[in-house]
């Protein structure tokens, strides 16, 4: 009985660690989903597990009643039931904005690692955390330098204010001379009685945000300027 109770408290020990590690990154990017968060979905899936698992072999032999259980019915409940929980860190922003996506699946990832753990396979658990943080840290910077150039690109939003409509068509054309494609475009009319130009951009995964206001806040005609880098 000693063995089993150290046993689970190891399991859930290395899962709280595992949980720590996904945790850290996304607390060092400033997600929604952090440390604590992290912590919480890995211990409780490992936890959830280890009772799932116990109890499926504890109930038949009381009174010898037959009762058939399935010792991964609970850890298949969590994997569907995180899902509500990473959808409440999605975020639409715009017509063709959405963030989170990644966050989101950090947190089925550290109930799987709770899972994985739970049912005892350390060295697949491990793993998997390594190849989380390879994935979402270490790959999208190998991609910015010798990927595709579509992988080397990043959209940004801008938000020119232009006192003067005869000089839109100009500084869309001014804003193309600085190597910035542009992805959408939408003109609408203020109440203030300027015209508000909404651009999703494409600029190269290098450049800064401040870069970028620097090409666009000296173009003739923009009266202000809004910045939003989508990345």
């Amino acid at each position: 009985m000693f063995d089993i109770e150290v046993d689970i408290l190891i399991k859930l020990g290395i899962s709280a660690v595992l949980g720590l590690i996904i945790g850290l990154e996304r607390e060092l990017k400033r997600k929604p989903v952090g440390l604590k968060t992290s912590l919480v979905i890995c211990i409780v899936s490992c936890l959830l597990t280890i009772v799932s698992i116990e109890s499926a072999y504890l109930f038949p032999h009381d009174n010898d009643v037959n009762i058939t259980m399935d010792p991964l019915r609970l850890a298949a409940q969590i994997v569907s039931g995180i899902g509500f929980l990473g959808a409440g860190v999605i975020l639409r922003r715009g017509n063709d904005s959405i963030s989170g996506l990644t966050t989101a699946a950090m947190i089925w990832g550290a109930a799987g690692i709770g899972i994985a753990v739970g049912t005892g396979f350390y060295l697949e658990a491990f793993a998997g955390v390594v190849l989380l943080i390879v994935s979402v840290e270490i790959v999208p910077y190998l991609m910015s330098l010798i990927g595709i150039r579509r992988l080397r690109e990043k959209e940004v939003q801008l938000k020119l204010h232009v006192r003067d409509r005869n000089k839109i068509s100009d500084i869309i054309s001014l804003i193309k001379k600085e190597e910035i494609k542009i992805k959408t475009m939408r003109i609408k009319d203020t109440n203030e009685g300027d015209h508000l130009i909404q651009l999703m951009v494409i600029v190269d995964f290098s450049e800064d945000t401040t870069d970028v206001y620097q090409h666009v806040v000296k173009v003739d005609g923009v009266e202000k300027l809004e910045v939003e880098s989508m990345s």
